[in-house]
């Protein structure tokens, strides 16, 4: 297979009625005729969200979760919903541990255990019922992604090479319906056209029923029955009592600019904290990606992580102590770590009691002004690639970020929900409300890493949006083995500032090129205006959308 270049120059997209930015152009063409039949943001959102489901399965789908931010323009508010789900409840440690499973050896990534309630189809539902235009149907909204999947759609030239890459997990043993995902037991070719009618019945049934077509009925039980088959303990009722929940964003403030995020269990508290952490310094006179900007960025990350990945988790089971984490009190006290001329390399959460991957991101921003921050994943690619029948949609792999250590608050426990990469991001401006921009980078661990990167990109150093998101990135990786700490450098990072980085102490790995370049994620922004040129204020041209889209994916920004 041979390994794609990134090397595209493209234009911001510039409008006025409305933009949709996402990782696949079809996909994007649906939520943008959504929009031109008298659709919002939220409407345009979810067939976006289906459309990707259909033509990007090795990322996204039903059987995942979703999480939400929507700006709502009147009111000039910003509401969330977290759409992940629970872990079955008769899951615990004692089973695992009947079954030879504990923290030094956990089941394997991929296991039925890890299948959480998949959070998708009633979040998308719920999205509707909050925050819809109320003018289209359930079954208007997705009947493009119905469309997509019976009469088949060109499968885009980087959602190949991963469909052909995770396509073993469809072809594992104990997987019957697995083929039901390729054609003639293979993944589809680049340009061949791949149909899913299966899944095309599976959006009917929820066109017709609501959260009932998937959470109960014949879709619940073939969910229910590809899990028992494969060792797993989910049972219909965790399917029947799953809630979607309309949570209350998380903001910092960072120079002016309000930043949003999905609360815990979701991990964009990390991208607060590392804000909080860099208003300490000024990074715009250190430069973009200069070693010295690199160093002081992934300490600021490093810790974050750091605190995160101990207090991060449900908050219906746990305390989470969000508000004492995002003081900016807590942030310069950590920020103290940072030594400006080596790497740290013994972290540990701190204490603000003290103080006073494979995902899609897609973004939409409606002729009103109200905007949808969109995130839906299966987890790892097909997440665990296990396809009930007849439906046309594979099962998450979420509950892998659960910790097996008993006294971890993101231990696993019954109907719980996981430590949860996948987060959506908006900005507003903090004296106004006004809307700023609606952004988020897709994948794993680098999502916060993300969403603090190409917003300084654009905030510190006036990048727009499509060029904040072409701007070579870094992603810091901790290996809880090894008590380590590693540094990928994308290709475009200059080998001098590589090298300055590892006298620092850090461990260092470049150039990362071709396919691998996927570490990075794939991100999409629509901002109003160019306040990135005017130090966050919106400018004359506030009424103008600009829109930029990963090159590292296949999609693209549209707008009218």
């Amino acid at each position: 297979m041979s390994q794609l270049k990134f090397c595209s120059r493209r234009s911001p997209v510039v409008c006025t009625s409305g933009c949709v930015a996402s990782s696949q152009p079809l996909a994007t063409n649906v939520g943008l005729d959504i929009l031109k039949s008298g659709g919002n943001a939220i409407d345009a959102a979810v067939a976006v969200a289906a459309a990707l489901n259909v033509t990007e399965p090795c990322s996204t789908g039903v059987g995942g979760d979703c999480f939400c931010l929507y700006y709502d323009a009147n009111t000039k508010q910003v509401y969330g919903l977290n759409g992940s789900g629970r872990s079955p409840q008769s899951l615990t440690l004692a089973l695992l541990k009947e079954h030879g499973f504990d923290e030094a050896n956990p089941p394997p990534p991929l296991h039925a255990y890890y299948v959480t309630v998949p959070g998708a189809a009633a979040g998308w539902c719920n999205a509707i019922e909050l925050f819809g235009s109320k003018n289209l149907s359930m079954e208007q909204i997705l009947q493009p992604a119905i469309e997509l999947a019976e009469k088949g759609f060109p499968v885009s030239e980087i959602t190949s090479y991963y469909w052909k890459r995770d396509a073993h997990v469809l072809q594992a043993a104990g997987n019957p319906h697995g083929k039901d995902l390729l054609i003639d037991g293979q993944a589809p070719e680049h340009g061949q056209v791949f149909h899913n009618p299966f899944l095309a019945n599976t959006f009917k049934e929820l066109a017709k029923s609501g959260k009932q077509g998937f959470y109960e009925g014949h879709v619940a039980e073939a969910i229910i029955e590809i899990i028992h088959s494969n060792g797993g303990v989910m049972n219909l009722d965790d399917l029947k009592n799953h809630v979607t929940e309309q949570v209350k964003p998380i903001v910092t403030n960072y120079k002016g600019v309000n930043v949003w995020e999905i609360p815990p269990n979701g991990q964009g508290i990390i991208a607060l904290l590392a804000l909080n952490i860099l208003e300490n310094f000024n990074v715009k006179e250190m430069g973009h990606n200069t070693a010295t900007y690199l160093h002081v960025l992934i300490e600021a990350l490093k810790t974050s992580f750091s605190d995160a990945l101990w207090f991060c988790a449900d908050p219906e089971k746990v305390y989470v102590p969000t508000a004492e984490l995002l003081s900016k009190s807590y942030a310069r006290n950590r920020s103290q770590l940072i030594d400006l001329q080596r790497a740290t390399c013994n972290l540990h959460p701190g204490n603000p009691f003290s103080v006073g991957s494979d995902t899609v991101y897609f973004t939409v921003v409606d002729a009103q002004g109200n905007a949808c921050s969109f995130i839906n994943s299966n987890y790892m690619g097909f997440g665990t690639g296990l396809v009930p029948d007849g439906c046309g949609f594979t099962l998450q792999n979420r509950g892998f970020n659960f910790s097996l250590h008993p006294e971890h608050p993101n231990c696993l426990a019954p109907n719980k929900r996981p430590y949860h990469t996948i987060i959506p991001a908006l900005a507003t401006a903090a004296d106004s409300g006004e809307l700023l921009c609606s952004f988020g980078v897709m994948g794993g661990f680098m999502q916060p890493q993300g969403h603090v990167q190409v917003l300084l990109n654009m905030l510190e150093f006036g990048m727009n949006p499509q060029q904040a998101l072409d701007a070579a990135r870094v992603f810091v990786e901790y290996n809880k083995k090894e008590d380590a700490w590693y540094i990928f450098l994308e290709d475009g990072v200059p080998q001098n500032v590589a090298e300055e980085l590892r006298a620092k102490g850090h461990t260092v790995m470049m150039p990362v090129t071709g396919n691998s370049r996927s570490m990075f994620g794939r991100g999409q922004i629509i901002t109003k205006g160019s306040w990135w040129r005017h130090g966050g204020k919106l400018s004359f041209s506030s009424n103008v959308l600009w829109a930029g889209s990963d090159p590292r994916a296949d999609g693209c920004a549209l707008g009218y």
